[in-house]
This record gives structure tokens, sequence and C-alpha cells, in this order.
């Protein structure tokens, strides 16, 4: 479960680095101004929705770290490039499950469950 005002705090990180103010990062990502301020001020939680849309319009900010403050902001970039063989299986920290690559890297695999949650991998 996410904790709101940790995510709040994060999201103030996110807007502040880019030196954003809350009606510009509202319009960069495609959502009111009043969704900002309620998320900031923790009275909503962000939906998948807006998650995914700050994620696609700051690509340096890392799924993980966002939800639950893991990981790195901004994400460094080549950490996550893949350098073996496309020929090889890659074992993508699922314990058993192994995937086949083709000449394109994987960059992201994203699970969505029925009740709302996901969980995302990076190579």
């Amino acid at each position: 479960m996410i904790n709101i005002s940790e995510f709040s705090k994060r999201l103030q990180n996110v807007i502040d680095y880019y030196d954003e103010t809350a009606s510009s990062f509202a319009e960069k990502i495609g959502v009111q101004r009043s969704s900002i301020s309620h998320i900031l001020s923790g009275r909503n939680k962000p939906s998948l929705d807006f998650v995914m849309k700050v994620l696609h319009a700051y690509p340096e900010v890392e799924l993980y770290w966002l939800l639950n403050g893991k990981g790195k902001f901004p994400k460094n970039e080549t950490a996550t490039a893949l350098s073996s063989p496309s020929d090889s299986t890659e074992d993508l920290n699922t314990g058993q499950e192994r995937i086949k690559r083709d000449n394109n890297a994987i960059e992201k695999i994203v699970i969505f469950y029925k009740d709302g949650t996901f969980k995302s991998y990076e190579p």
C-alpha cells in the first residue's frame, strides 16, 4: 500500500527537481491543477493513470521510487541497459520464469493485477 504522505513528498521532490510550479507540472502531465494540489495535500491518493502520466512525462522518474521510495531519482539510465547477447535467456527476478529476447532490448515489464495493484520489473 502506498504511504500517501511519503508519496506526496516524493512528488514534490520531482516538481522541485524540474523547477516546475504545480500548475506547470499539471499542464505537462495533462491533469488539472487541483489534482496536484489534492495529492500534495494528502487529500486524494494518486490513481494509476496519474502515476503513468508522471512516468511518461518524466522518464527519469523511477516507478518504484515514486510509489514506495525504493530506487533512485533521477534514475540512472545506464543501469537499465542490457549487455548480454540477444540469443541468451534473461532471468528477470521472477525466480522461475525466463524470457528469451530477440534483437530488441526489454526495457520494462509491468504486470497489472485484477485488484488494481501492479508490479514492474526492469532487467
